[in-house]
């Protein structure tokens, strides 16, 4: 095998996680093919959070700089009451936060952390993408990994040292290996996210205005919903996002549920939450599905990042997060393992599966507090109220302070 096949890698998905992996893999030195079957790129959804465990891995690959002008540095994470809006809790982000975790807390509109990871691959000439291309299948042989490529009806076959599946929650990559033990297909989680961004100006911007901090992270609480809403684009508009139980629609990045399901589940909340939501319409549908399988890669040369490896709900507000950190470590690990693409994969899945798990076991939790009821719900607003902000920051250490630790080769 030639030295550059071996050292090629080919990404599926030009999504945040496989935008990062080959700007994580062309900065460690490897060339890049990455395909996006889309023909042209379009960000899914609206608003995400990005903590600074991921913020700080954007800052190495020089993406941060070019999204800090349309991103937002919240000054805090504000827990309210959806019933009285009373405010629960405060968790300092801002500046306080950035000096305590080394980087900055961003709210962003996804289409501009897109943009901001495009112009960053644009500029490196190790990475080609093609977009309209769909990876339909796989061979692993002793050269390494030969991935079919269809585009506008006609499949070819592009040679490479390893496959990394970036394509998302319904990942054609984890499809076609799904016929082998351990990988999965995903599984509706019984939940409905409900989104709509508003301009700031707008009525619907003024009644976020009077119950919502502008320049903060805020959630409201209750036992049949919860709702996050934070300021993007510069602060022009606001995004929100509402999840309730709901009954499974057709897949994809959005879809159509009855409004009603939103409305019933609102029962009790303050007249101006519910006098917001309704001037915010019309709200979008998108189920959740998440991924649970045991294994992520395929020593031979394949990995799953991202939601194609392990798609969560949104309560911890990591799911761009872990799919920025997996594409760092595992290009980290590929290159620090040269010729040993196995342990290398081996490696890195065991680093990243203890850590995705104790994630996901903090969104369950959250999801839990959130949704609390009765005496229950009693209990968590005392013990919010009465836990100092220095505390419910230091409970965040684990999750936003991480840092790549260096692997060393024995």
């Amino acid at each position: 095998m030639t030295e550059t096949r071996s050292r090629q890698v080919v990404i599926a998905g030009a999504g945040i996680a496989g935008l990062t992996a080959a700007l994580a893999f062309a900065e460690r030195g490897f060339p890049v093919t990455l395909f996006e079957q889309a023909k042209q790129l379009e960000a899914a959804g609206a608003g995400l959070q990005l903590s600074p465990n991921a913020t700080r891995i954007l800052r190495r690959l020089g993406v941060l700089d070019c999204l800090l002008p349309n991103a937002i540095r919240p000054e805090a994470v504000v827990l309210k009451d959806a019933r009285s809006l009373r405010e629960l809790a405060r968790v300092p982000l801002g500046a306080a936060g950035e000096s305590r975790w080394g980087a900055p807390y961003l709210a962003a509109h996804r289409a501009d952390l897109q943009a901001a990871l495009m112009a960053a691959v644009a500029e490196r000439p190790d990475i080609e993408l093609v977009t309209g291309a769909r990876v339909t299948g796989m061979a692993i042989n002793p050269q390494g990994v030969t991935a079919t490529v269809e585009t506008d009806g006609k499949a070819t076959e592009v040679a490479g040292g390893m496959l990394v599946g970036a394509d998302g929650v319904w990942s054609s990559v984890r499809a076609r290996l799904a016929r082998t033990a351990g990988f999965a297909a995903s599984r509706f989680s019984g939940e409905l996210a409900w989104r709509a961004t508003i301009a700031a100006q707008s009525t619907a911007g003024q009644a976020f205005a009077q119950i919502g901090a502008n320049n903060c992270v805020t959630t409201f609480l209750h036992p049949g919903f919860h709702m996050v809403a934070y300021p993007v684009s510069k602060g022009s508009a606001f995004n929100l996002a509402a999840f309730t139980k709901g009954e499974r629609i057709a897949e994809g990045w959005s879809g159509h549920a009855d409004p009603a399901i939103l409305s019933s589940a609102m029962r009790g909340t303050a007249a101006s939450l519910s006098r917001l939501v309704a001037l915010a319409g019309p709200w979008t549908a998108f189920p959740i599905h998440t991924v649970e399988q045991r294994r992520w890669t395929m020593p031979e040369g394949i990995a799953l990042i991202g939601d194609a490896a392990h798609a969560m709900t949104p309560f911890a507000a990591q799911g761009a997060a872990m799919g920025i950190e997996d594409a760092s470590m595992l290009a980290n690990l590929v290159a620090d393992f040269p010729g040993d693409l196995k342990q290398s994969l081996t490696v890195w899945e065991n680093l990243r599966r203890p850590r995705v798990e104790r994630v996901l076991k903090r969104g369950a939790l959250n999801r839990l507090a959130w949704h609390a009821r009765g005496p229950v719900a009693v209990a968590r607003n005392l013990v919010l109220t009465a836990r100092p902000a220095e505390k419910l920051a230091a409970d965040l250490d684990w999750l936003y302070g991480w840092e790549e630790r260096k692997v060393v080769r024995r």
